[in-house]
């Protein structure tokens, strides 16, 4: 009699179906793609309260959705025999202040409503970002560790905090698989940033190539984390694909590329456009970067599942300045 086979093999069989909340955002829209690359399209469903980006078109299945309606989310999980979710619907950090009640709001019962129906629904793996957002004024300013002091100034920074426990909390108590990056600053020729204090990265290189100058909401010598969103990604799939058993940070891993600042990204971006003229006209943003630390130590993501980056801050303006020409030139 011929042996069954090992639980593996079926394992193997199985085909993910991918849920992405907030798939028409920043990194929602280059997520997405991703995955349905390495998934399939029909295997990724892509959802927002917004229309799809126009990148998203025709390129899979997408469903209007609001995280805050519990309800009609754990119908959609149901109907679509989801065993993923990318949870990327929040309100960032320059926004958020301007609105806390909301932002604490969507932030975190958004991702509450998440975990509780991943729990319930045996969901295999849930991700959610993070931010350096948590980091503080009294976090360590140069190669902040991955635990440290952390005392968030703004209710983007808190409510990133708590989630992360949160996180933690329902893997410990429940089984729960959930993954999280801190994310940095993220720029991208794709998609428009979000709201966020490190958005004049992205802002930079389109008013130099549409106008030749630029006018920074902070000061020349802000530094700050960054990366560019090939990075991102692949370290978010990267740590979506690791063992389970690589993953001992449950709160969320510290993640880093480079940091800079203005002054140095206008450096480069001149190279590229003769005669750009940066000025600055610092804002309210100033004091929530001075808040953030100037370089993040992810040596627990790099030594826990292979974390490398790839693009420093050279390779990415030419990156940025060869795709945002070329796209000028369709």
């Amino acid at each position: 009699m011929a042996l069954a086979p090992p639980l593996a093999y079926f394992c193997d069989m199985v085909k993910e179906k991918i849920l992405v909340i907030g798939a028409s955002g920043q990194i929602g829209v280059e997520l997405t793609m991703a995955l349905r690359r390495i998934h399939g399209n029909a295997q990724v469903i892509a959802s927002d309260l917004r229309e799809p980006n126009p990148l998203l078109l025709g390129t899979g299945p997408y469903v209007s959705l609001d995280v805050m309606n519990k309800e009609m989310l754990h119908v959609q999980v149901i109907r679509q025999n989801i065993t993923q979710i990318y949870l990327l619907a929040a309100i960032l950090s320059a926004t958020g202040e301007k609105n806390p009640g909301l932002a604490w709001n969507l932030n975190m019962q958004g991702l509450l409503n998440v975990l509780d129906i991943a729990r319930e629904e045996k969901i295999h793996k849930v991700y959610w970002p993070s931010s350096i957002a948590v980091f503080g004024p009294t976090s360590p300013r140069r190669d902040c560790p991955q635990q440290t002091v952390i005392e968030p100034t703004t209710v983007y920074g808190i409510s990133k905090y708590a989630g992360e426990f949160w996180c933690n909390y329902y893997h410990h108590r429940y089984g729960l698989d959930v993954r999280s990056l801190r994310y940095p600053g993220l720029i991208s020729y794709k998609s428009e940033p979000g709201g966020g204090t490190t958005d004049y990265a992205v802002e930079i290189f389109h008013e130099a190539l549409d106008e030749g100058r630029y006018e920074c909401f902070l000061k020349p010598d802000t530094y700050l984390p960054m990366m560019y969103m090939p990075d991102a990604i692949r370290a978010t799939l990267e740590l979506m694909e690791a063992p389970a058993d690589r993953i001992r940070v449950r709160t969320s891993y510290n993640l880093s590329a480079m940091s800079f600042s203005p002054s140095e990204i206008a450096s480069e971006v001149a190279r590229h456009v003769p005669g750009f003229e940066m000025s600055y006209r610092p804002d309210y943003r100033q004091t929530i970067a001075d808040s953030w630390p100037q370089s993040i130590d992810d040596s627990v993501a790099r030594a826990d599942w292979g974390w490398r980056h790839h693009y420093d801050l050279a390779a990415m303006t030419d990156d940025m300045i060869l795709n945002l020409k070329g796209r000028d030139a369709v």
